[in-house]
């Protein structure tokens, strides 16, 4: 076995984010009163999504994405709304999202039973990221769950890896892989740290970055057939 310790992004590797996002939306955007839900929604998800990619390059803080962020969709529309009641009440209903993709328990099932250890390495919110997982019911087949505000520093940093790796008891970098499908984030970061990567990449996306993975695969089955490889 060339690897033994699998780390595992969440959001769109193991947890279908899009699918929690949308509910927690509609719940918040009803409960604001807001009528055309699909037009907030249609202009919150890609400002989001830049959002997270300039905290990634530290160009704002985490405070200031998770307390801005619905201040900011509600002033495109002419609203004036308190941008930290707002997170706080999205953050709620986000937690209660559990949502996983097919196949995710039988994958981690395998997994285990082939003899790796299996840890969560995720940027976010603890109270969302733990609710979540408490939802979803795949949080024990994780040994350990690592959340970049608890680690107060987040993927891509190598800092963040080092924080896990001191964690693990034993730990070698030379025998981990951290699983995601994130360039910038999940195969930037294993770059970052000395850590080979796998790229789940289910979409066949186009690697236009400089971030370069180990290995790429398409489904979980490809990720079981990569690591019987070795």
């Amino acid at each position: 076995m060339k690897y033994k310790y699998l780390l595992f992004d969440l959001d769109h590797t193991l947890l279908d984010f899009d699918a929690a996002e949308d509910i927690a939306l509609s719940h918040l955007l009803k409960e604001e009163g807001v009528k055309d839900i699909q037009a907030y929604k249609d202009y919150y998800i890609p400002m989001n999504k830049a959002l997270w990619k300039d905290l990634e390059q530290k160009k704002i803080t985490k405070s200031e994405l998770i307390n801005t962020r619905f201040s900011r969709l509600f002033a495109h529309f002419g609203i004036e709304n308190d941008g930290s009641y707002l997170a706080k009440r999205y953050q709620f209903f986000l937690s209660k999202q559990g949502q996983t993709f097919p196949g995710v328990e039988d994958l981690l099932k395998k997994l285990i039973s082939q003899g790796y250890e299996l840890y969560a390495a995720t940027n976010g919110i603890t109270f969302i990221q733990t609710g979540r997982l408490e939802q979803s019911g795949i949080a024990p087949y994780f040994k350990e769950i690592f959340i970049s505000e608890q680690l107060h520093t987040q993927k891509p940093d190598a800092e963040f890896y080092e924080k896990i790796g001191a964690c693990i008891p034993n730990f070698d970098k030379n025998y981990a892989l951290m699983i995601g499908d994130s360039l910038s984030a999940d195969i930037q970061g294993g770059k970052n740290a000395g850590i080979d990567t796998v790229w789940y990449n289910p979409h066949h996306l186009e690697n236009k970055t400089q971030a370069h993975p180990t290995y790429e695969v398409d489904s979980y089955q490809a990720l079981l057939d990569c690591l019987e490889l070795f």
